[in-house]
């Protein structure tokens, strides 16, 4: 699933293409990921509006419009956003006012879209923890301090913090040189501090990068994000550790797999 870089990638490339841009027509090929509301208004209701504003949270896309309405974009695990589109193989293509199309693909038919009057209202929204880049170090520790989780899952937890995935959680605590099974509690002031700032450093450097495409994200020209080359540890299982040559050990852990090495880690 796209994850915090790759969603704000998408978000800033989508600031400098569509907005102040008017919908002028909305195709829907599959309306299986409409989910709210039904088909004709959610038709009805992006016609002739104008993208005022377009915002993340967490792993959620929101573009604000001139209705007063919003659209709300979660990608999932396959969805994919294209500009300029060709709407061949969109489930819904939104033709804007410059002649080009919007397309949202969605090949598994995983992600979702939403015309809402008021996003801050979604179950999701509420939901959410704080953005890792909102937060402070000893905001971060004091997160950590009372809870018995294992820190990968935590970390991994929208509820505890937003935006982080499976791929930056792993890649993380590697650069922060902490096993992924470590219980939260038990990381030391110094532990926490690192984590904190590796956890920023990474999702930084992978919005530089224009995220990782490991699976089906792309950058809204359909081009590949350059992160996965700069990986240390996600999906390098056997191969040598960057740091030490111990070949990087996968394991399950919450039901995901986790990659790790078994030495720079404790």
């Amino acid at each position: 699933m796209p994850e915090l870089p790759e969603v704000e990638t998408i978000k800033r490339e989508l600031e400098r293409v569509v907005l102040g841009k008017k919908i002028t027509e909305v195709i829907v090929h599959n309306p299986y990921v409409i989910k709210q509301p039904e088909r004709r208004a959610f038709i009805k209701g992006l016609q002739n509006a104008t993208i005022k504003n377009i915002l993340r949270k967490g792993k959620l896309l929101i573009l604000e419009l001139s209705s007063g309405k919003s659209l709300a974009i979660h990608l999932k695990m396959t969805g994919q956003l294209i500009y300029p589109g060709s709407a061949k193989t969109s489930r819904v293509s939104f033709k804007l006012s410059d002649g080009k199309m919007l397309d949202f693909l969605d090949r598994r038919l995983l992600g979702e879209l939403r015309l809402i009057d008021d996003w801050r209202e979604l179950g999701f929204i509420q939901e959410l923890g704080p953005e890792p880049f909102d937060l402070s170090v000893a905001r971060f520790s004091q997160m950590l301090a009372s809870r018995k989780t294992k820190i990968k899952p935590l970390l991994m937890d929208q509820t505890f913090i937003s935006g982080i995935g499976n791929l930056y959680a792993a890649e993380a605590l590697f650069r922060a040189r902490i096993h992924p099974e470590r219980i939260s509690a038990s990381l030391s002031e110094k532990e926490k501090e690192r984590l904190f700032q590796e956890i920023s450093k990474t999702l930084q450097e992978a919005i530089k990068f224009k995220g990782s495409s490991v699976d089906q994200y792309v950058q809204l020209n359909g081009t590949r994000g350059d992160y996965v080359r700069h990986h240390k540890v996600y999906d390098r299982q056997g191969e040598p550790c960057l740091n030490c040559k111990t070949p990087i050990k996968r394991i399950s852990l919450a039901g995901r797999g986790t990659y790790f090495c078994p030495h720079c880690q404790k």
